[in-house]
């Protein structure tokens, strides 16, 4: 635990460096690119911390020996008890074309380059996107997503793409969009989902159009035994599963929506200088001109509440909601930055920010329980891996 606390410390230091780079470098060698070198270098100073603890560790996290045992199957062709692996065709190709070239079972090999893109992909997609990246980062860590990574690896390679995707679709760039989607779907196939739930947040909803959708979400408690007989047809593999009990209610999920919203709204009636029965009302005709950018954050976080709320019995809905709350890296510091009073942006950024580091505690007290497992931090330097199920049979 003191080794991930020191981890996020030390790294968000450097990304407080990174995103006040001006401030650090003398005025004299301002010239745009001392600065920019200065920043890279802080960014390129995380990335490599945040790898290294990535690729040396060993059986550490949720899914490690499954994905061992799994390779181990695609390396031998030892099939136990079905026909395959349940890895999508991404996963295969590079588990396989690494332990040809390497010539032995090099899980370790596999799981750093998985680590060096989804790390990269993630620091790109908040350099390149966010209106403060100190505080986009700072979110990064505290709330759990990077130690996540070394749990569940194919979903969160997916989320990293789903965060970058989200540049695209603002810039309309839709065959790169479909196309890196596409090819995130290699990996773990649920990012296809971000095609129509990405395209939906687009919209500019008008009140009755909400209204409509209002309606089926509140039908799927009623009807959710028909909703789930198609699920099966569209999902077969999910027929006689596990996965069809559903997921648990994710209160914290839920809260973090909540609050994320209530300050989308708080932001607005600041930067349009209303009160909230006016802009529930949609008075602000003549002043309001919302940002597209902003609005797409703002019903991503709206529809992932309606999914935790509505559509637990959904298998797996805490990761559907996943691509859609990811966008808080981006959202949350985008409404802070709008603020037209300082005093109040600098309340809101510390109140944040202390939310951020309560759920960082709450999150490295269940680090060690299962469905995370990141407790204890292990590295291949001086442990071995221990037996999969293929060698115990």
């Amino acid at each position: 635990m003191i080794l991930y606390i020191a981890i996020a410390v030390i790294t968000i230091a450097l990304a407080y460096l990174a995103g006040g780079a001006g401030r650090f470098v003398p005025a004299a060698d301002i010239t745009g690119t001392r600065a920019q070198l200065f920043g890279r270098a802080c960014l390129a100073a995380i990335f490599v911390i945040l790898f290294c603890v990535s690729a040396f560790r060993l059986n550490v996290g949720n899914d490690y020996a499954t994905y061992v045992e799994f390779m181990h199957r695609l390396y031998t062709d030892k099939y136990i008890a079905d026909p395959g692996v349940p890895t999508e065709w991404g996963f295969n190709l590079l588990t396989r074309a690494v332990y040809a070239i390497s010539g032995k079972e090099s899980f370790i090999l596999v799981f750093a380059i998985y680590a060096f893109v989804t790390i990269a992909v993630f620091l790109i997609a908040m350099w390149e996107q966010s209106k403060d990246f100190v505080l986009s980062f700072f979110m990064f860590m505290t709330l759990g997503l990077y130690y996540q990574s070394l749990s569940t690896v194919r979903y969160y390679l997916a989320l990293a793409i789903a965060l970058y995707c989200m540049k695209l679709v603002n810039e309309r760039r839709w065959i790169t969009f479909a196309a890196l989607v596409l090819i995130g779907s290699g990996f773990h196939k649920s990012i296809l989902l971000i095609i129509p739930l990405y395209l939906l947040a687009t919209i500019d909803w008008k009140k009755w159009q909400l209204a409509i959708v209002m309606v089926f979400f509140v039908s799927c408690l009623f009807l959710q035994d028909y909703y789930l007989r198609i699920l099966v047809l569209l999902y077969p593999s999910y027929e006689g599963t596990e996965y069809l009990e559903g997921s648990a209610t994710s209160y914290i999920n839920i809260i973090r929506c909540v609050l994320v919203l209530f300050l989308a709204l708080y932001c607005c009636m600041d930067v349009n200088d209303c009160s909230i029965r006016e802009l529930l009302k949609g008075k602000l005709k003549g002043r309001i001109s919302p940002d597209p950018v902003n609005r797409f954050y703002f019903y991503l976080n709206l529809g992932a509440l309606a999914l935790y709320v509505f559509c637990s019995f959904v298998p797996v809905i805490s990761r559907i909601g996943y691509y859609l709350t990811v966008s808080q890296l981006l959202f949350v510091p985008s409404l802070i930055a709008g603020l037209k009073d300082g005093k109040k942006k600098r309340i809101i950024r510390t109140l944040c920010v202390a939310a951020c580091v309560l759920y960082f505690a709450i999150y490295l007290r269940r680090a060690s329980s299962d469905g995370i497992l990141i407790l204890p931090y292990r590295t291949f330097f001086f442990n071995d891996m221990v037996d999969i199920l293929s060698n115990v049979g």
